[in-house]
């Protein structure tokens, strides 16, 4: 059975409820009570990390997007700054006041500065039959980006149950979980609509499946140093014990939009290399720092 169809108003309507049921997390109703600080830092300090330093770089997410995307619609400007944007800068702040109470140095965010190649493709998005492309592109990269969130936060939250750290699974990890999967929903319904809805011909679908098969990069993960980090986040949740059935979960959408055509294809290989590149780039740090030790 098919998903049913989306239009404007399904997607106008998703981001009002999203911004009404989900406001920015009240930071006074966090409690940072850690039973065994050594413990947590010890087996998620990779984790944090990683996730404070990328969910405090929406700033400069919010800046590149203008660049990117000149002349978007409404329902996208307001999700941007008016509910993402918000939501994800509270989620910064727990996570990196949540790092320095387990005694880790604060979070250093790249917030300002637009990479090169964002004011590149800004440029040729006032093209119209180019603006189209980069949208898609921009859907399936949050859609990836938040199921990918998705995934971690939910298994850091497990592995903090486990160590009986009740109350910053509950106050940290789970109240910024329950805000993920309303932006996933919202990069999804918004890629299948731009889809569905013909603005897009065939060639600039073909085009889409190239510049994403040439340009698939992991979140906040530029330069190999940045990749080793998400490296950790993989290794240390265990997300790489069955790496291949979570890239499939985390790419399903462009394999549904961008590969249906092509029998066979249920995890697309370019995500599936990054992943894997990234999970060896971090074993491959940690070999070394056991050695050193």
């Amino acid at each position: 059975m098919s998903a049913p169809r989306v239009d404007a108003a399904t997607l106008r309507d998703h981001v009002q409820r999203l911004g009404e049921k989900h406001p920015p997390i009240d930071l006074a109703s966090v409690d940072y009570t850690v039973r065994d600080p050594r413990a947590v830092r010890e087996r998620f300090a990779g984790v944090l990390e990683y996730m404070a330093r990328v969910e405090m770089e929406v700033e400069r997410n919010v800046l590149e997007l203008a660049v990117l995307l000149p002349g978007v619609s409404e329902t996208d400007r307001r999700f941007v700054q008016d509910v993402w944007g918000p939501q994800e800068e509270h989620h910064g702040i727990v996570l990196d006041t949540l790092s320095q109470h387990l005694g880790m140095p604060p979070t250093e965010a790249n917030t300002g500065g637009i990479a090169p190649r964002v004011r590149v493709l800004g440029a040729l998005a006032h093209l119209p039959v180019v603006h189209e492309v980069i949208r898609l592109m921009y859907y399936l990269t949050g859609a990836a980006t938040e199921k990918s969130a998705m995934l971690a936060y939910r298994a850091m939250s497990e592995g903090l149950d486990e160590m009986g750290e009740t109350a910053v699974r509950r106050t940290v990890v789970d109240a910024v979980k329950v805000q993920e999967p309303g932006h996933f929903a919202f990069y999804r319904l918004s890629a299948q609509h731009l889809v569905e809805s013909g603005a897009l011909a065939p060639w600039q679908m073909h085009l889409a499946r190239f510049l994403r098969s040439r340009t698939f990069s992991l979140v906040g993960a530029s330069t190999r140093e940045q990749r080793t980090g998400f490296g950790a986040v993989v290794v240390e949740l265990g997300l790489d014990a069955e790496i291949e059935r979570n890239v499939r979960d985390i790419a399903r959408v462009e394999s549904q939009l961008l590969w249906a055509s092509d029998q066979g294809v249920d995890v697309p290989g370019y995500a599936l290399a990054a992943f894997r590149d990234a999970a060896e780039l971090y074993r491959e740090r940690a070999g070394r720092q056991a050695l050193a030790a």
